[in-house]
This record gives structure tokens, sequence and C-alpha cells, in this order.
């Protein structure tokens, strides 16, 4: 628990005594000759250190008597309280700080997000002296949201890039992201930070500068202004709007929390203590049974292991998980209670002709990499008749909400046009060439399929393109598929485009035809149709 001292303000001049009012005449007689010897000390000796050596034992004295202790109960206090970026009065700081009083219901939104995670990042600046502004850093960021997923790849509460994240340590594979892993990242976060701010020699605001647009770009800005004889400081850089907006937004936010009053602003209660402990479970476990063990929801256990891609945590770790502390012992008695082996479901698979690794991986939900590590194979060959051990979910899939392919499926059901169209990605597919194909842009596709414009695709992944308009069929709702059409003798573009129903130009288009003049019997061109329109 943090302490608040509450000590009245002392004016000390020399010739003059200082009482508090509630003190004894007894008490008043023993500070008054103190004063005096002061006095007479600075007299003889003309000297200021032995004023100011009198004057401390006075005020020391003084606080010894007066001293308050006020626990500080919530943490957005203890966040204000201990604020040292100073923060100007401009413009730009007062458009954010406006749209954050505009709009009260997101600062809330934020809090209660941040409620059961904001004590341990706090606990964690203070271990490492760093402003505590830095705790606001996921406000701006992600909004509180370890679930976030930006345009540029970035992901999880603090906003991690993957290249920035392997560069901090932050593991990512398929059962597990460190970039959602909450107490991983904000280490990583803040040890990020700690590099930014010896990079630009203690100037907080290029290290926050520098965190959302990078090191590069803000020094090379320092550089050029340096050149031009201009100011250096964060407000006098030419950096991308982005940026220019980030700095001033956290700045306001810092206001706002400094001036509740002021603003007239009133955030969710945040209790001065944790929340949850982590706890290490010492092995790979569903997280339904974990769930079940706590005596939890899934969902809410999920919540606070955003870490975890799957319905398990990692066969090779992390093994630990955050519980809530009302539901730790709970917890720890029924794990001591279930053995290794119990904690996951398994099944037994017999390899069937035609059957791939990599097929059997996707119709388990897992990977070839843990059935080949489970089953010890040196390869991925499988043979007819092999007999692979495979884990798998307890329950339903779609009984585990936060997972990642549960959290892919709930985007692409929210609409965002007419009809939907699903795409299965084809060797050599990429979001801009499908974007063309269906004349949609490539960014809205990518926000539809909560991926990042630049993301790799895999072969069959499915993708969902919206279409604004109804395309014919009987129920009002097309039926898009994207074939591979082997050109017969006697076809010929136009020939194709009729009895697909599609026009020349995108056949040119989707198969980069514009600098052939002719097609040949048995060449394969890739067409994106709608089949309840096909000429037959």
């Amino acid at each position: 628990m943090k302490f608040k001292l509450s000590i009245p303000v002392l004016i000390l001049l020399t010739g003059c005594q200082m009482m508090p009012e509630d003190r004894s005449n007894d008490e008043q007689t023993t500070i008054t000759p103190v004063v005096a010897q002061s006095q007479e000390a600075s007299n003889k000796e003309s000297g200021l250190d032995s004023i100011a050596a009198e004057e401390e034992k006075i005020a020391k004295l003084i606080i010894a008597e007066d001293v308050t202790v006020k626990p500080i109960d919530n943490v957005w206090v203890r966040i204000s309280e201990q604020m040292s970026i100073p923060i100007p009065d401009n413009a730009r700081i007062a458009k954010h700080r406006n749209w954050y009083l505009k709009h009260p219901q997101h600062l809330k939104t934020v809090s209660q997000r941040a409620e059961p995670f904001l004590y341990l990042i706090v606990e964690e600046l203070e271990r490492r002296n760093l402003p505590l502004e830095l705790a606001l850093l996921p406000v701006v960021e992600s909004a509180f949201d370890p679930f976030a997923y930006s345009h540029g790849s970035a992901s999880g509460m603090w906003q991690f890039v993957p290249g920035t994240a392997k560069r901090f340590g932050l593991e990512q594979n398929w059962w597990y992201d460190g970039r959602r892993d909450v107490l991983a990242s904000t280490s990583a976060a803040l040890t990020y930070m700690e590099y930014l701010n010896r990079r630009f020699k203690g100037d907080w605001l290029a290290a926050l500068a520098s965190y959302n647009s990078g090191e590069g770009r803000v020094g090379r800005s320092i550089k050029r202004n340096q050149k031009a004889g201009l100011p250096t400081d964060f407000w006098s850089l030419s950096l991308p709007k982005e940026t220019e907006a980030y700095v001033p937004k956290l700045l306001a936010l810092a206001d706002i929390l400094q001036n509740p009053e002021k603003y007239h602003v009133t955030l969710p209660v945040i209790d001065n203590e944790p929340a949850i402990q982590q706890v290490d479970v010492d092995s790979q476990i569903d997280l339904a049974l974990a769930a079940d063990l706590a005596g939890m929801e899934v969902t809410q256990l999920q919540r606070l292991n955003p870490g975890f891609n799957q319905w398990a945590t990692a066969p090779n770790g992390p093994h630990t998980l955050l519980i809530p502390n009302d539901n730790v012992e709970k917890f720890k008695t029924a794990l001591a209670r279930t053995d290794a082996k119990g904690r996951l479901n398994w099944v037994r698979y017999k390899v069937k002709p035609g059957d791939s690794l990599s097929e059997v991986a996707q119709n388990y939900n897992t990977s070839s990499k843990i059935i080949a590590s489970v089953n010890n194979l040196d390869s991925s060959t499988i043979k007819i008749g092999q007999a692979l051990l495979i884990p798998m979910a307890a329950k339903e899939l779609d009984y585990y909400k936060f997972s990642e392919s549960s959290r892919i499926t709930r985007r692409q059901e929210k609409p965002a046009g007419r009809f939907k169209v699903v795409h299965k990605v084809q060797s050599g597919d990429n979001l801009w060439d499908i974007s063309r194909a269906y004349k949609v842009n490539y960014k809205s596709l990518a926000k539809w399929n909560n991926i990042a414009p630049r993301d790799t695709l895999k072969v069959n992944q499915k993708l969902v393109v919206w279409q604004g308009k109804k395309q014919g069929s009987t129920n009002g709702k097309g039926v898009m598929r994207n074939i591979t059409y082997k050109v017969r003798p006697g076809d010929s573009l136009a020939r194709i485009a009729n009895k697909f129903n599609v026009r020349v130009k995108d056949l040119v288009r989707w198969n980069g035809l514009a600098n052939q003049k002719y097609i040949q019997p048995g060449q394969a061109l890739r067409l994106y149709i709608d089949v309840t329109k096909v000429n037959t």
C-alpha cells in the first residue's frame, strides 16, 4: 500500500518563530531557543551553512510532529500525484484534451479494461524509477485492449510490431503471442522506453515519439533541425501526423488525470492493490479446464491471459496464468489434484489414404510441429495406417471465444456490406490482387479479416469479402468463387468472359495478360466469378 504525506507549507524566515497551532507552551519553548541559536550563530559566524543546518533541524522537528499518513486507495490518484513530465499549454494538447472530455464514456471503458492490470504496471514503473505517465501509453496505443490489432501488424496492449517484439524478447508462435501477454509485453515496452530515453539523452517526449514512429525517424528529424539551426524539441520536429498527435494525446490524458475537478471528470476507482496473481501451472493445460479448476468463466480467464492464441497454453511455455486473487487458492488446490496428463484431451488418429500432416493438424486445430513433436516424427511424412496421438480441445472451438480463430470469425461475421463472399486463398494470392479482383479496398479487405495489409496469406485460408450490391441470385446473395479454368481449343477471352459472365478486361487483369496477344489451349486462367450468374 502506498501512502501520501500531508505536510503544512512552512516558511522559515530568520528571526521568525513558526509554531504549529496545536502545540503546548512547553513545546513552543523548546523550539524558540533553537531559532534564537540559529540567529546568534549567524551573527557570530556570518555564514549561511550554519543557518541552513539549523533551519533543517527545525523543519525535521516540525515534520516529525505534523505528519499525517493518508493511504492512496485509487491507482489513478497514485499515478496523478507522481507525474513528472511538464505539460505545456498549447493548441495541440488542447485539441486532444477536448476530445477526451467530449467522450467521457471512452475513458470509462478504458478504465474498466485497465482495472486488472494497472496496479501491476504502476508497480513495475516505480520499480524501474520511470515516469508514471508511461502507464497512460496503453490508453493511447490500444485503449487498454490486449486483443487490439492495428493496420501495421501491431498487436497487444502496447502495440508491438513483430520485428520490435522479437528485438525485445517477445516470443510469437502458433500457440502464443507475447505481444498480447500483459506481463511480458509490459516488461518489454518499459525496457524499450528505457532504451529510447537513453538514446535521446533523457528527452521523454522524443522517446515517446520514437515509440510510435521509430527512433530512426525521430533522430533524423532532430539532425535536420540541428543543421538548419532550428530548435530540436519535440514541438519543433517535422514528424508523421500520427506521431505529432501521439505525444499530445498522452499529455492531454495526463493533464486530465492531474486536474479531474477542473475538467469535471470522474474515472472509475481502481483499487491500489493487486487484483490478480501469476500462478505457475508447470505444464500445458486446456484453458477450459483451467477456468473450471479456478471457478471462472473461460472468457474471463482468456481476457486475463490474452497471449494464448489457441484453446490451451503453449506446449513449450510459458506455463503461467494470471488468476484473480479470489480464485487463486481454489485453483492451486484443484490443480494439485489434477495429473499433468489429465490437463489436456488426446485423440488417437489413424492415418488415411490422401492424408498429409498439415491437413490432419488443421482438422484438429493444432499444428504440424506439435503433432510431430508429440509423436517423435523426424519429418512431415506420415504413412497410411500410422497411429498419431493428437492434443484436442476439451470443448467445441467456439467455446473459447477469445482464441485467435474465434476472434477472426467474429470479425468476419460483422456486416460491412450487403452480402459477403468467402474467398479461399490459393498459392500466389495476396491481398492486393484479391482486392482488385473483387473491386474492394485492400485495407478494408484486411480489416474485414482481422489481419494487416502486409500479413502473409496461407494457402486454403478463408477470407471474407464484403460486397455492396446484390449479385442477382434468387435469395439476394451472390455466391462468389475463385476458379482455375483450363483453356480449350477454340477458346478466346471474349468467349470465356461471356461463359462466366465477367468482363474481358477483368480476365486480362486477373491473369496479367496485358502483353499477350493470344491464349493457348491448356493454359490455366484464374477467374473470380459469381456461380449464380454463369452462362450454361
